[in-house]
This record gives structure tokens, C-alpha cells and sequence, in this order.
């Protein structure tokens, strides 16, 4: 793998976590929600399922999983409907305000990184993207351990970065959560983009 191929990964990398998908959507509504320091458990679990993904297209099991059709499409409804679930329950939401420490009692850092795992491993995008995307970087006549490790690691820290900055961004609006009109508002977009997000995952593959 040449410098000009990893390169072009990470652009590509780039571009696609950029583009408002289930990840960056449920990592946006969790800092609405609890703040931009509870947004980095829900970044590291969507980071623990590209890990997973990562470690399935290595072993070649995620080719396994993308020949099973009934396999591939119960996963994702399941992750689909997990996502709606919580975001019409987040919508649903009638509190006046919201003490923001109170809510990040409430809401653990690990149950947010399960949460994020969870969101990430029934995303059939990601799915494809380490299993049918990922070798098409890899240079055969190369070990392809050492350049699935530099793919994987440079995949990681790119959408790290920007979902911590769009943790950040969305996190900023937090602070405001205590004021009754503000928290309605927050609950209700929060609640929406976790649907979209949702909505997202189901219509996945379908395109």
C-alpha cells in the first residue's frame, strides 16, 4: 500500500464521516441530551463497532454475514427499531428542564457506550464499508495484516475526530437544557434525529 492509496482512504474515510449518517446522529442527539463529555462514551461505542467490523472483515466472517440475507436484514431492523424506540421515547419526553448533572447520573457513560456499540454494529453500512470497501485498499502482493492495521487505525482516529467535533458543537447547546422552553425543544430534536437515524438503518440497502 503506497502512501497515495492511504491517502485516498483517509478521504474517503473522511467524507463518509462527515456525511450525517446513524453514527453521527445518535452522537448529536446524546450531547443535545447529557452534554459533550457524555457524547464521547457514545463516540467510543460507535468506535468499538467499527472495531468489531474490523476485527469480522479480517477473520473474513463479515463476508459470512453479508452472503446471509436473512442474517444481514434482521440486524439491521433490529438496530433500526432500537433507535426509533428511543427516539419517541426522547420525543415523548413532557419535562419542563433538565438538571444537566442529574441527567448524566441518569444516563452512565458504559450504558452510552453500549448504546453506540449497538447502533454501530446494526448498521449495515458499516457493515459493507469493512468488508467490501476496506480490501479494496489492501495491495495483495503486500502483507495484508500490516495494511488492514494502518487502514483500521487511521479509520478510527479520523471518525473520532469528527464525531468529538460534532459531540462538541451540539454539546455547546446543552448548557442551556435547565430552561423549560429550550429542554422541550432539545428532547424533541434529540428524539427526532435518533428517528431519522433509525429511519436511516431501515432504509439502508434498500437503495
Amino acid at each position: 500500500m503506497t502512501l497515495g492509496i492511504w491517502a485516498f482512504f483517509v478521504l474517503t474515510e473522511t467524507v463518509l464521516c462527515l456525511t450525517p449518517g446513524p453514527a453521527v446522529l445518535f452522537v448529536i442527539s446524546q450531547a443535545l441530551k447529557h452534554g459533550s463529555l457524555k457524547s464521547l462514551w457514545a463516540n467510543a461505542g460507535i468506535l468499538s463497532g467499527n472495531i468489531f467490523y474490523f476485527a469480522l472483515s479480517a477473520t473474513g466472517i463479515g463476508a459470512l454475514l453479508l452472503a446471509s440475507h436473512r442474517l444481514f436484514i434482521g440486524v439491521k431492523w433490529a438496530g433500526a427499531a432500537y433507535l426509533i424506540y428511543l427516539g419517541v421515547r426522547m420525543f415523548l419526553d413532557r419535562r419542563a428542564g433538565v438538571d444537566i448533572t442529574a441527567a448524566s447520573e441518569e444516563t452512565s457513560g458504559p450504558r452510552l457506550l453500549l448504546r453506540g456499540f449497538a447502533v454501530q454494529a446494526a448498521n449495515p453500512k458499516a457493515l459493507v464499508f469493512f468488508t467490501a470497501l476496506l480490501p479494496q485498499f489492501i495491495n495483495p502482493a503486500a502483507p495484508a495484516a500490516f495494511q488492514l492495521l494502518i487502514l483500521g487505525i487511521s479509520s478510527l482516529v479520523v471518525e473520532f475526530l469528527i464525531l468529538g467535533s460534532y459531540g462538541i458543537l451540539a454539546g455547546r447547546a446543552s448548557s442551556l437544557a435547565g430552561q423549560p422552553r429550550f429542554a422541550c425543544t432539545t428532547n424533541k430534536v434529540s428524539g427526532g434525529l435518533l428517528i431519522a437515524a433509525g429511519a436511516g438503518l431501515a432504509l439502508a440497502g434498500n437503495e
